[in-house]
């Protein structure tokens, strides 16, 4: 596989206050939150409409599990089904099943330090049309 990975598609934390959390982000460095958090629009290479999203998450979150870990990073990939296959063939621990939606398909994998890792290949026109 050529490229597995082509972005950052998102960082996503716990916070005790998700919504406080959003707030200070907005009235102190502009961030336009909403309730899942600040998406940023950008173009990739090809010009397409891509997205990144930020999101705090409350403290008690059970989606980052089976880590323990206070975030999660999500990547922006291509052909997630195939690079599942690749990863577990590597030794790699793929967590759960793939899930797809309208807006992409999902993957979740756990690097050495015991770090839970989203795969997310998009359908960022998805969210552009919203």
């Amino acid at each position: 596989m050529k490229n597995r990975v082509t972005g950052l598609g998102g960082f996503f934390f716990k916070a005790k206050d998700p919504d406080n959390v959003k707030k200070w982000y907005n009235e102190h460095l502009g961030l336009n939150t909403d309730q899942y958090g600040c998406t940023f629009w950008w173009k990739d290479k090809e010009g397409n409409d891509c997205s990144t999203q930020w999101s705090p998450m409350s403290e008690d979150t059970d989606y980052y599990k089976p880590s323990k870990k206070q975030f999660m990073m999500n990547f922006r990939v291509e052909n997630l089904e195939e690079l599942l296959k690749t990863l577990k063939e590597e030794g790699v621990e793929v967590v759960g099943e793939m899930e797809t939606y309208d807006y992409g398909k999902f993957g979740w994998i756990m690097d050495p330090e015991g770090n839970k890792i989203e795969l997310w290949e998009p359908v960022d026109k998805v969210f552009k049309d919203q």
